[in-house]
Order: structure tokens, then C-alpha cells, then sequence
């Protein structure tokens, strides 16, 4: 079946420009989505996922009732990649390790000094060091005073097709395996296009994390012992703390393989114990140390806390490392950036509404309809209301909710996301998409992954790209110029047609 003509969406589109010709950057790709024999790229999408089954990449999904099916899938995958200029990209890499860098030094700063409070930079009451997570923290000096060993901090382009800053994940960001293998499954599925375009390598990203994480051991060790520290197996990213702990050549454990013995974090292995340097933990705070955090946890290790604060283990992200990244604080990492490395953001945040101020709690409450209302420590999508989309009922639970806690709420202008050609159906489309790259920084500097995780909103007009609200992936390539340049015409028309299209067309 031949594919049907493209039509853009009333937003920005990554490959194709408003007059229906694809961007410098996405031509090959384009020309070689036109030459495919009728059918070719359904079949091509059906192979890659089958792809993606066959090696086991899977998320689980929680709440769906006692069906298996239910509780275990492949994320979505879309074999039409996303394009980003190897130009527009090294500008944005600048300002993920600007960013990153700031929420380091305020995260440093809360704990010890605490100057941006004392300042009047970022409000005492949104800081929220007296919760016992946070509490436990104070005074802890992580090796090299690096906080935020893992990030990624999700991306959004406005219409004008400026990217933005959407949050900030600095706990357990996930994602980065659907990264590697998404990019395994395009080098299949399209190998000439590799050949033609320059695409960035993310082959190296294992060795990069491995290399961090082995940077934070505690004394002078010619071989520190990492391990991935897990939930285990129920946990919905389970498939990628198997994933990198096998990438990286290192044990995956869960709380009790490990243990506290004379002083130092211990493994229990079939040679007795050995000793444990770097922990590269995927649970969160409240559930590492049922000593120090919440007692009934059965997934930590107790003790582990007083270990680190001795400094003889190392746990990235470091504990406490989220007291950054919830929605509220979000808002002040702008001024975090002049605050400590006195100069102007590269990347701007979204417009934000913080509703514990009363005067944007008055203009949220009186354009509810008009917003997105976000819970301040919710994650995944959870909570949030689109104000266009929702009910007048659910519009009067969201005023309701804000008017009881306002602290916990902040709102954003609905945001046109970009758009990316996906295949629906036996059909090419536009869907709206975000990106989440992925920050290393350890003692040695930071490392940013070659374009990172799109994810995309399946359903027609939905922005909601989050997997467990059904949205799926896409691989990003990061792509330099190329010799090579041909007249050619996008994905689903002739080059006649292409040619002749203006408007909304392509």
C-alpha cells in the first residue's frame, strides 16, 4: 500500500519545513523513505519491532489486573528517526552541562553553605530540607563533591522551533538502554542511510558510564568494583538495569546481595565477601537504607548510609540528589546558572507558575482552562491536567487541589510540541515528541550522549509521551554535513507533488 501524503500538524516539524520540503539535515533520510517499494516501511516497522520483542526489551506497567499481557511489553518504536543538526546540537550540549553544572553546586550549596537561601535567590520555603530524606544528607561531602553523576533532563521545541527545558530528572533517570538499542535496530533497518549520513555514535555510552562511576571510588583502586543496584525484578525498568549492568561488564544486585561487614559495603558472592567501591543505585532514596530512611524498606541495605558518609563507598546519584528536581525548584534554575557561574542560560525553561506566589495562584485559577497543571513531585505524567483538554469537572478538582496545597502545584502555558513524521496505521503522521539526553559527570568532566531519548505521543494530538501513558521512542540522530546532497522529495509524495505543495502539505 502506498504511504498517503504527509500533512503537518499546527506545530513545528523536525523533518519537514512549512513550504513541504524536508530540512538540509533530514534529505537523505527523506529521499530514501520515498524510493521504498509500496508497504516496504510497514514491513521494515514490523521487523524492528519484532526486533525489539525478540531481544527482550520490555517495560512493565503497573496496575493492569492479573492478565501477564498487560504487565510486560515492548515500548512502542518508531522506525522514522528524529534529526537533529550536529551545529544546533554542540549549542545544546553547551547548555546541558551549564545546567547540570548549576543544579551540582546548588544541590552542594542546600546541604552545606545554603548562600543561594541566605541570598534570597531561591525561597527557604521551597527548599525542602527539614523532609528526612533530605535531612539525612546534610553535610555529606560526595567524592570530588559530584552530586549528579546521571541526569536527563527532558527537552521540548516551541513553535518557533526553539528547545526548552521541560524538567529536570536527577534521581533514577531511565531510558538511556532504549537509546542503544533503538540505534542497534535503525543501523538494521536502514544501513544505506546510515552510510550516507554522518550520524553521531551513542555506541559508547556503557564504557562513558563506566568510566564515570569507576572515577568516584573512594581510595586509589586500580580496579574499583561497580555494581547496578536494583529493585528487582518487578521494577518497570528492570530490563535496563540488566541491560548496563551487562554493557558495562558488571554485577547487577539487588539490596540483599550486599551487605555492611567491618566498615565497608560487601557482596556476598560464591567466594565469600568481596568488597563493593561504587554503587550505581536504580531505587530511590527513601527505600536505600532501612536504617536511615523508611524501616520497613526490604529493598536497601542497612547501614549503607553510614558507610557512605565515611567516605568508603561511593552511590550515584548521590542521596539527596533529588532535592533538585522537582517542578518547584525547577523554576529557579535560571537563576541558579547566574547565581553561581555568573552568566545567562543557554537554554530557557518553559513559562511557569509557581502557585504557593498568590499572584500566579490567581492567574492559574482564573486561566485553568488555558494551562497544564503539574504536581511539584509527581513523575511519568502522573497527576497532570491539560487544561484544554479536561473536563469542567476535572478543572474544579485541579482548583480544589490548588487552593489546599498550592505549594505542591505550578502551571505552564500549553506548549504546541514539535512534531516528527511516525507511522500510524499504514500511514506517515505527525506526532508531537520531547527529548530527554543523558549528562554523565564525574571527577574527569561531563559527557552528553549524541542526541539521547525521543519519546513520542502515539495518539493523534495527545501530548503526553510517556510510556506508561502510551507513548513510545524513536531513535535520534545527531547528524553532521555530509558531501552528499540530492533533490529529492519527502516521505508518502513524488517529487512532482513536492514541488507544487505549499502550506500544510508535504
Amino acid at each position: 500500500m502506498r504511504l498517503q501524503p504527509y500533512r503537518l500538524a499546527d506545530a513545528f516539524d523536525e523533518l519537514i519545513t512549512e513550504n513541504g520540503r524536508p530540512r538540509p539535515a533530514a534529505e537523505a533520510l527523506s529521499r530514501r523513505l520515498a524510493t521504498l517499494p509500496d508497504g516496504e516501511l510497514v514491513k521494515k516497522q514490523a521487523a524492528a519491532e519484532s526486533a525489539l520483542f525478540e531481544a527482550g526489551i520490555t517495560f512493565s506497567v503497573y496496575g493492569n489486573g492479573d492478565d501477564p499481557a498487560n504487565t510486560e511489553r515492548i515500548i512502542p518504536f518508531d522506525v522514522v528517526p528524529r534529526i537533529i543538526p550536529g551545529a544546533e546540537w554542540d549549542r545544546l550540549e553547551q547548555g546541558l552541562i551549564q545546567r547540570i553544572t548549576a543544579l551540582n553546586h546548588f544541590v552542594e550549596d542546600v546541604y552545606h553553605e545554603r548562600r543561594i537561601i541566605k541570598e534570597g535567590v531561591v525561597p527557604e520555603q521551597f527548599v525542602e530540607l527539614n523532609q528526612p530524606t533530605w535531612a539525612a544528607c546534610r553535610n555529606i561531602r560526595p567524592p570530588g563533591d559530584v552530586w549528579c553523576h546521571i541526569s536527563g533532563i527532558d527537552l521540548v521545541r516551541d513553535r518557533q522551533g526553539e528547545f526548552r527545558v521541560l524538567e529536570d530528572n536527577l534521581r533514577c533517570p531511565s531510558g538511556v538502554s532504549y537509546v542503544l538499542e533503538n540505534r542497534r535496530v535503525l543501523k538494521q533497518t536502514f544501513p544505506h542511510v546510515f552510510g550516507e549520513l554522518n550520524v553521531r555514535s551513542v555506541d559508547d555510552y556503557p564504557d562513558q558510564l563506566l568510566q564515570t562511576l569507576q572515577s568516584l571510588a573512594h581510595d586509589a583502586v586500580d580496579r574499583p568494583c561497580v555494581v547496578v543496584m536494583t529493585p528487582g525484578i518487578y521494577n518497570s525498568a528492570y530490563f535496563e538495569h540488566a541491560y548496563l549492568a551487562q554493557q558495562m561488564g558488571v554485577p547487577l544486585v539487588q539490596g540483599s546481595d550486599l551487605i555492611v561487614h567491618d566498615g565497608y559495603v560487601q557482596m556476598r558472592t560464591t567466594a565469600g565477601l568481596s568488597r563493593v567501591d561504587v554503587v550505581y543505585r536504580r531505587i530511590d532514596d527513601a527505600f536505600l537504607d532501612p536504617k536511615a530512611f523508611r524501616p520497613d524498606s526490604m529493598l536497601g541495605v542497612p547501614g549503607i548510609m553510614d558507610v557512605y558518609r565515611k567516605g568508603r563507598v561511593a552511590i550515584a546519584n548521590a542521596p539527596g540528589t533529588g532535592i533538585a528536581d522537582n517542578k518547584v525548584i525547577y523554576a529557579f534554575v535560571p537563576d541558579m546558572i547566574r547565581f553561581y557561574l555568573d552568566t545567562d542560560p543557554i537554554l530557557q525553561n518553559v513559562d511557569t507558575f509557581l502557585c504557593a506566589r498568590e499572584k500566579d495562584r490567581q492567574h492559574v485559577l482564573a486561566n485553568l482552562a488555558e494551562l497544564v497543571v503539574k504536581p511539584a513531585h509527581e513523575a511519568g505524567g502522573k497527576g497532570i491536567v491539560i487544561g484544554p483538554h479536561a473536563s469542567q469537572e476535572t478543572l474544579d478538582k485541579a482548583a480544589a487541589d490548588i487552593q489546599a496545597d498550592p505549594a505542591n502545584f505550578i502551571a505552564q502555558p500549553v506548549l504546541s510540541l514539535s512534531t516528527v513524521p511516525t507511522i500510524c496505521d499504514e500511514a506517515i503522521a505527525p506526532r508531537h515528541v520531547d527529548l530527554r539526553p543523558y549528562i554523565l559527570m564525574g571527577s574527569q568532566g561531563c559527557h552528553v550522549i549524541a542526541g539521547g531519548l525521543t519519546r513520542v505521543a502515539l495518539r493523534e494530538g495527545s501530548l503526553i509521551v510517556n510510556s506508561s501513558q502510551g507513548g513510545g521512542t524513536k531513535d535520534t540522530w545527531v547528524v553532521d554535513p555530509s558531501p552528499f546532497r540530492a533533490d529529492f522529495a519527502p516521505p508518502g509524495m513524488s517529487q512532482s507533488q513536492s514541488q507544487s505543495t505549499g502550506g500544510g502539505d508535504a
